[in-house]
């Protein structure tokens, strides 16, 4: 393994959404991850598993933790593991005696990190829920979707991956800096209904600064301003325009063939209504593709929304190599990028119990011992 984590020993229990996510990253970035599935589990949602690229770049073992000899080889494993990623209801890793208390102290460096929705404690610690409701709880919700209409998800993109995944892999790496001081790990108790809540602290911010309304509608950045949404164009597209600054919202009416001073307080929400009207016709004027090649000399931060098929092709992804190609399936590229150790997709997603007889033997772990091992791919 190369990358920035390379020597890092990671066990995954498997899970949905942001605890594959992190470990994909941390994969990525060159640790070793050992994904331990359950034994005679059931995918979620059907499709074929060799496609699920949030488990790319490390193999899998399938153990039934209520054997004893598949609970001991778990237990061999993390004792000889740097990270620990469960994604179970509180009380969950407890009652299969892997909790934080029993496994902090048989491997005192041992980093384990706990992904829930609600958090390990609180009144709605032990109730389902999924990105909706995380958000709906932060205030985030709230504040998406037309004025004139119930708030709209932004898919799961905000408390799963945003406020759950990326919250875990913040505190998994600083959990890692820190133990390389004091010689010891530390729970990583991480909560999408924490993590998205903190993504709003500029909102919070604005709010206490005045800069931002209640409700919906209104705000710079919720699609009420006539410089800062989406227009459909007359291919039935759409262009995104986010023309905040005033050198950027200047090119943006020029190009639209207005003078920038018929356009002047572009930031007091009373012209916005009226300056919508008067630009929207004008851009069903016209296809998608035709204002971005009119934009394209402006920086009026004009772009086009493209699918996600469009953005495999798009020239500013092929070039970046925003997408990789791995055994012929493309999918997002890691990120960010390092310079002198950057990350990398070490293997395509394998199905569960595929390719941990190798990493068991790398990691010292007699596989006799464990029962319920499905043989290498």
């Amino acid at each position: 393994m190369t990358g920035p984590l390379a020597g890092i020993r990671v066990v995954e229990f498997s899970g949905l959404g942001p605890t594959p996510f992190v470990c994909m990253m941390l994969a990525d970035m060159g640790a070793e991850v050992l994904r331990v599935d359950r034994r005679g589990a059931q995918a979620f949602g059907g499709g074929d598993e060799r496609f699920n690229y949030l488990n790319r770049s490390r193999p899998s073992i399938e153990l039934d933790l209520k054997s004893a000899e598949d609970l001991a080889l778990a237990l061999e494993l993390i004792g000889k593991a740097d990270v620990l990623v469960e994604g179970f209801r509180p009380g969950a890793m407890e009652r299969l005696d892997l909790g934080p208390d029993r496994l902090t102290k048989l491997n005192d460096r041992l980093i384990y990190a706990r992904m829930t929705g609600w958090g390990q404690t609180g009144p709605l610690a032990h109730k389902a829920g999924h990105d909706i409701n995380y958000l709906s709880l932060t205030g985030a919700l709230y504040l998406m979707g037309p004025h004139d209409g119930p708030p709209v998800p932004p898919i799961n993109l905000a408390a799963n991956f945003g406020g759950g995944g990326m919250m875990m892999l913040s505190g998994i790496l600083a959990a890692l800096v820190e133990r390389s001081t004091s010689g010891r790990g530390q729970v990583v108790d991480a909560a999408m209904l924490d993590g998205a809540s903190l993504l709003l602290t500029q909102i919070f911010a604005w709010s206490r600064m005045g800069r931002w309304h209640e409700g919906r509608g209104g705000n710079v950045l919720d699609g009420s301003a006539y410089f800062y949404r989406c227009y459909e164009t007359a291919d039935g597209g759409f262009i995104a325009v986010g023309a905040l600054e005033p050198q950027f919202h200047a090119a943006f009416v020029t190009g639209l063939g207005f003078d920038p001073a018929e356009f002047a307080d572009h930031l007091d929400p009373s012209h916005w209504t009226e300056r919508t009207a008067r630009i929207e016709p004008i851009v069903r004027s016209r296809t998608r593709d035709q204002w971005v090649a009119h934009f394209e000399g402006l920086d009026a931060c004009v772009t086009p929304v493209l699918s996600p098929d469009e953005a495999l092709v798009h020239p500013a992804n092929v070039e970046r190599h925003v997408h990789v190609a791995v055994d012929g399936a493309l999918q997002p590229a890691p990120a960010p990028r390092l310079s002198r150790t950057p990350a990398e997709i070490s293997s395509a997603p394998g199905l569960p119990g595929e390719g941990g007889d190798a990493r068991l033997k790398a990691w010292g772990v007699d596989r006799t011992r464990g029962t319920g091992l499905a043989q290498a791919s």
